[in-house]
């Protein structure tokens, strides 16, 4: 039975390393191609990104803004990266490009640059491995413009490029996107995961779990949709924070109820708060303009794929520890001991997240 506990043990202490569960390795871009095949493109990074990709200090996480001067100074080493991990080529060809520009713009910069790909035939296309080279999780958000009409397309480290000469991506395509980065997130997401496998750890059958599953699912999906779209918005400084106090009250209570049944209750309050959570993520990555609802639904599904996929790995690892009842030996029995082991390193994990981003703030 240790043999099948520790690894779970050694899953629940390694997610409290990161002390931003939210934290988004993210690349937002514009490019759009003009009549005269003229492909104009803006790029915007996060001032902590950029000084793990060059190397030096722009950003100032204390005041959340990168310094005009700093940016200024590490101009070239900019441009230098960029340039290496940016292309535009027509027919495989590279376009001309024009003077680059970098600017401080509050948190973060912009790159813009113009490209010509008048005497390239073929397929005009536009590659990026920004940020994604140097971080396998990163992703890169393109708004695709050509005339009147605007798409999104997501860049990871396996999609590279996008052909902007032929139909922007199809709705189906977004969809996935969308879907997939759902998933990942709430698998990324540890404080989601320790949330889920505290209030679940007295938890000896299905309807309960069912109860407290559905519940979260709804709080935290009126949340995440009115967050998404700007109807109701948290800042982060208070969302993240309430986040981590949520871990640290549901692995406390474990020590002083056993009430599986009821808490569906406290899974729905608190699923309001993690629903602004998720949401951040999302305001993050951007919504296409053009497919708003089915991608903010796709992601809402990818995180309950996730959800479930958790509590469908969570909850047998447990019953498996489940021992004879005394007066039963049919009845099952959690063993407290486990429960408050486990729900201890939980409040362990949510203490220190509660503590980083207090401080953080």
């Amino acid at each position: 039975m240790r043999r099948l506990l520790l690894p779970w043990l050694a899953v629940l202490l390694g997610i409290g390393l990161p002390a931003e569960a939210h934290q988004v390795n993210l690349v937002t871009a514009r490019v759009a191609l003009d009549a005269d095949r003229t492909v104009s493109v803006e790029l915007g990074l996060k001032g902590s990104d950029v000084d793990r990709l060059i190397a030096m200090r722009t950003y100032d996480p204390r005041q959340d803004a990168v310094d005009p001067a700093a940016v200024e100074a590490a101009k070239s080493a900019i441009l230098a990266y960029i340039s290496t991990h940016l292309a535009v080529t027509g027919g495989a060809k590279p376009c001309v490009a024009r003077d680059a520009a970098i600017l401080a713009d509050g948190d973060g910069i912009l790159y813009r640059n113009g490209f010509v790909c008048a005497d390239a035939a073929g397929d005009i296309v536009y590659r990026s491995t920004v940020l994604t080279e140097k971080d396998p999780a990163a992703r890169q958000i393109v708004l695709i413009a050509q005339g009147r009409s605007e798409a999104q397309a997501l860049l990871d480290a396996g999609h590279t490029t996008i052909t902007l000469s032929t139909a922007p991506p199809s709705l189906s395509s977004t969809l996935q996107r969308y879907l997939f980065t759902g998933i990942e997130h709430i698998f990324l997401g540890y404080d989601h995961v320790a949330f889920l496998v505290a209030v679940m750890l007295w938890a000896r059958r299905l309807v309960p779990v069912v109860k407290i599953v559905t519940a979260f699912t709804i709080a935290h999906s009126i949340t995440l949709s009115l967050a998404a779209l700007d109807v109701l918005v948290i800042p982060s400084r208070v969302v993240e924070p309430a986040i981590a106090a949520s871990i640290v009250f549901v692995a406390v209570e474990n020590f002083f109820s056993r009430d599986v049944d009821r808490r569906w209750r406290v899974a729905f309050l608190f699923g309001l708060i993690h629903g602004f959570g998720f949401a951040g993520v999302l305001r993050e990555v951007g919504l296409p303009p053009n497919a708003v609802l089915p991608a903010l639904a796709a992601f809402n599904i990818g995180v309950e794929i996730g959800q479930v996929a958790i509590v469908a790995i969570a909850l047998p690892i447990l019953r498996l520890a489940d021992r004879p009842g005394v007066e039963d030996r049919f009845e099952a029995v959690r063993a407290p001991a486990l429960v408050y082991a486990l729900s201890a390193v939980i409040c362990l994990l949510g203490s220190y997240w509660l503590l980083a981003r207090v401080f953080e703030a």
